[in-house]
């Protein structure tokens, strides 16, 4: 299982270079097939998408796919307005196919267009900023840099359990050493980019940056497994042979992408 993980990482890994690299058309298409995945995926563990594809569930892909065109031309300006209407649709179907689908599935299909769609567009939105092409990285050093430290630390002193519920192998230990970690991975990327960066603090700011999206990594990830143990699943798919679906192996950065491009934001005007 180690080595099917490790080759299903740096297939992402290679995955994540040729299209974030290049950004524009290629990150935005990219980003948006792996909304609409992660989307089928949660509407599968919720119940919105069952058998053969339904109103409701198309609605809610069209709904995701139209945010993605909306960001071609205004970014996220009518994000909220743009999020009426798709509820407004949503609400349509549900009413005039009553009593085809339930309140609760109505809410998973929005639920699953602002969770995995409108969040993962961050990624897209990040690379888009003045120094976009550096501050899109620090969303996966900080999710899955903090994911990785946080594992190593549990393991070799990890004693108090974070979650004992919800994720028993998880402890405090880990945590705090999954924050540091990705701390120091943030300093020491900055070393390497800062003299192409527009400010003279990238280390002290990239290590803050990454330290708070490591600490909303961690709730990204929990949330994900939460979800989950609702619905009585291990895994969202098996798209991505030993980890899952995108929604196992994005359940933190999905979190930490919208985090990483309001701080990237500010600290460009700083």
């Amino acid at each position: 299982m180690f080595w099917v993980r490790l080759r299903s990482g740096i297939i992402l890994v290679i995955a994540a270079l040729l299209t974030i690299l290049p950004g524009g058309y290629v990150l935005w298409a990219t980003a948006l097939c792996v909304s609409l995945i992660g989307q089928g995926e949660l509407y599968r563990a919720a119940g919105v998408l069952q058998g053969r594809p339904n109103a409701l569930a198309v609605t809610g892909f069209l709904a995701g796919a139209g945010y993605y065109v909306l960001l071609l031309f205004s970014q996220d300006t009518y994000a909220v307005i743009y999020l009426v209407f798709a509820l407004t649709a949503l609400l349509a179907v549900y009413v005039f196919t009553f009593p085809k689908f339930r309140a609760e599935q109505v809410m998973a299909a929005f639920f699953g267009i602002v969770y995995v769609s409108v969040l993962l567009s961050y990624i897209y939105q990040t690379r888009n900023l003045p120094d976009g092409k550096f501050a899109v990285w620090l969303i996966f050093l900080c999710s899955w840099g903090c994911d990785t430290c946080a594992y190593c630390v549990g393991v070799l002193i990890g004693k108090h359990k974070m979650s004992p519920v919800l994720s028993p192998k998880k402890s405090i230990e880990g945590a705090v050493g999954g924050v540091i970690g990705a701390a120091l991975l943030g300093a020491i990327y900055a070393l390497a980019v800062g003299r192409y960066l527009q400010t003279e603090r990238a280390v002290p700011i990239f290590a803050l940056i990454c330290a708070m999206g490591a600490l909303i990594s961690m709730v990204g990830d929990l949330a994900a497994s939460a979800i989950k143990r609702n619905h009585e699943i291990k895994d969202y798919g098996t798209l991505i042979p030993g980890h899952g679906g995108i929604l196992d192996r994005f359940d933190s950065v999905i979190f930490t992408a919208p985090v990483i491009y309001f701080l990237a934001s500010i600290w460009m005007h700083v």
